[in-house]
């Protein structure tokens, strides 16, 4: 299986240069972007040329789909991105009832026509709060998957935990709607305090032995991104996570 890296988890570790060849010798030929990569789309492209990586997929703010989508396509051709993800809501911005994230949803169906217009895929990367019930009990992210029917999702395994979900149960019920998903653990209660209670993949508590043999089970093609959201040591997170995620969920 390939995997990708989230470069938001290496934001603190620059210079680009180095965490590309760092994770080029790990043994990534993916990368995701965020918006800290793209200030110079051509340049950081000739650096992933240099070190042999791709960039499948890449984090795209709401505010830029709406208000610069050329833009984005701009630098989605350059850097040979594919799949579009809308990757969060900022706290401000939340609706707080059902009727506004039917709204929220319908923005980014409307998002979504316009990317998949361009030959280009589109979906929402998910985090915690979209898993915290509604007063009268909606789910908003049960919301977005039905009232934005046309888009794809890039599941945050670990985020759904942190929001008191079911990873497996909402794999089980819309496994055809994500084509990707993001690799992350969670460390042990009181552990890696420093690192928000994240941990290298496969060194924490979240099970991916089932869950990789669950989503390969479903026969859909996606992509495979690891992620963490505050490492001490990217170089430790990027090796250890891969190495142990060797031959799992093929």
């Amino acid at each position: 299986m390939t995997y990708s890296f989230q470069l938001y988890s290496a934001r603190d570790f620059q210079p680009w240069a180095d965490v590309l060849a760092m994770l080029a010798g790990a043994g990534y030929r993916q990368v995701e972007g965020f918006g800290g990569v793209y200030a110079d789309p051509a340049g950081f492209r000739a650096m992933m040329d240099e070190n042999g990586l791709s960039m499948p997929s890449g984090h795209f703010s709401i505010d830029a789909l709406e208000t610069d989508l050329d833009g984005v396509f701009a630098t989605a051709r350059t850097l040979g991105i594919r799949t579009i993800y809308c990757p969060h809501l900022a706290e401000d911005q939340r609706p707080a009832d059902r009727a506004g994230w039917e709204a929220f949803a319908a923005r980014l169906e409307a998002v979504g026509e316009r990317v998949r217009a361009e030959g280009l895929g589109f979906g929402w990367h998910n985090h915690a709060f979209e898993f915290a019930a509604l007063a009268d009990g909606t789910v908003p992210m049960q919301v977005l998957l039905d009232e934005a029917p046309s888009i794809e999702w890039e599941a945050d395994i670990a985020w759904i935990i942190r929001g008191n979900g079911d990873p497996a149960d909402w794999i089980s019920r819309h496994g055809s709607r994500i084509t990707a998903v993001h690799v992350k653990d969670i460390a042990p209660q009181g552990e890696c305090a420093d690192e928000d209670g994240w941990a290298d993949v496969g060194h924490g508590t979240v099970d991916w032995t089932a869950l990789l043999s669950q989503l390969r089970a479903s026969g859909v093609d996606r992509l495979y991104v690891l992620e963490h959201d505050k490492p001490s040591d990217a170089a430790r997170f990027a090796r250890r996570s891969i190495d142990w995620l060797e031959g799992k969920g093929e």
